[in-house]
């Protein structure tokens, strides 16, 4: 792999000669508490500190609603509305959002690619962003807290500039493009990495090993956690719609009113809705809202062979944005009682 070194004095260019390759999207602060990856027009409003985001990078890639086809009803004819995407770069991803990327890459661009994300996925340049946990992160436990591919380059703090690893030939592309920001990486350079991991290692809560917590998960089903825990819920899938792995979305064919033309639609779905279990004949595959609520645990800590992680890539997002203070990591951790605290 490729390093070179950034120093703060040259982030600012940096960030503006990113908008040469594609409209530059970052995270910015908008309350108090919530940050989201808006178009950045100017580049100090860019949030280095964010945590996490109010929506998920998958929204580029996914759009929450989007149109897959025009169909002419008297003609029995449809076309689809295939568009090229424009090139567009996402800053700041943390290596939990990276691995969430390639977990959706296996789900999208598998045998049967999707068309749609594989556009979207093939204009977009991911410039990724270290950081520090808080007490909602647990990428450590799901193998998610560092990433060595899905990335053009990957900026790691240093106190005087950034360590940029470069993933991929966009990234050789940016830094071969643009030498005067970007300088020889020193030993002290080196040394100032090992530091920053070695800090970002003790700030996590909780420390240990989640590969058996599925098989655990389907072993207790009947415990009495899932009904106390369930009640809680408000089903009003903040918590899938903050997750970055959560995939599931409902198909709708919409009529105009004058009854020749017609759209198929594609937008966000949430396994907490009780729509989601609904099929035609009035049956529900989960039926009550600790259906819904189990289903979502163990959906998430399902193993995902071809990374060898799990769908949880330990964000913290589906807590930390729960109107409930539902905690997901706590119940993970009640249901094993085993974790090293």
């Amino acid at each position: 792999m490729r390093y070179v070194k950034i120093y703060n004095e040259k982030m600012q260019e940096f960030l503006e000669r990113l908008k040469n390759y594609g409209k530059l999207y970052a995270p910015v602060k908008i309350s108090d508490k919530f940050y989201d990856r808006k178009e950045i027009d100017d580049v100090k409003k860019i949030s280095f500190d964010c945590l996490r985001t109010i929506m998920p990078a998958k929204k580029f890639f996914i759009p929450p609603y989007e149109e897959l086809f025009e169909i002419d009803i008297e003609n029995a004819d449809y076309k689809e509305k295939i568009e090229e995407t424009e090139p567009f770069v996402l800053f700041g991803l943390h290596a939990c959002e990276i691995v969430a990327l390639r977990i959706l890459d296996g789900v999208y661009l598998d045998e049967f690619p999707d068309i749609y994300y594989a556009n979207r996925r093939k204009a977009g340049i991911i410039i990724g962003l270290s950081c520090l946990p808080d007490e909602y992160c647990f990428c450590n436990l799901t193998r998610t807290d560092f990433v060595d591919i899905g990335f053009e380059l990957f900026l790691h703090e240093l106190p005087d500039g950034y360590l940029i690893r470069v993933g991929s030939p966009k990234g050789h592309k940016i830094v071969d493009e643009n030498p005067d920001l970007f300088s020889e990486v020193k030993k002290e350079d080196i040394d100032a990495f090992k530091m920053f991991e070695e800090k970002r290692q003790k700030l996590f809560k909780y420390y240990g090993s989640f590969d058996n917590i599925r098989y655990i998960l389907e072993l207790t089903m009947k415990d009495k956690i899932w009904d106390e825990e369930a009640e809680k819920c408000l089903g009003c899938g903040n918590c899938t719609m903050t997750c970055p792995t959560c995939r599931c979305y409902d198909v709708q064919d919409i009529p105009d009113i004058d009854g020749k033309h017609a759209k198929r639609i594609r937008f966000w779905d949430s396994c907490q809705f009780r729509s989601h279990g609904l099929v035609a004949g009035g049956h529900n595959f989960r039926p009550t809202k600790k259906d819904r609520f189990l289903n979502r645990y163990i959906c998430k800590n399902a193993y995902f062979y071809p990374l060898g992680t799990s769908y949880c890539v330990g964000c913290g997002n589906c807590t930390y944005f729960c109107p409930a203070n539902i905690n997901f990591l706590e119940n993970l951790i009640e249901i094993r009682r085993g974790i090293n605290a």
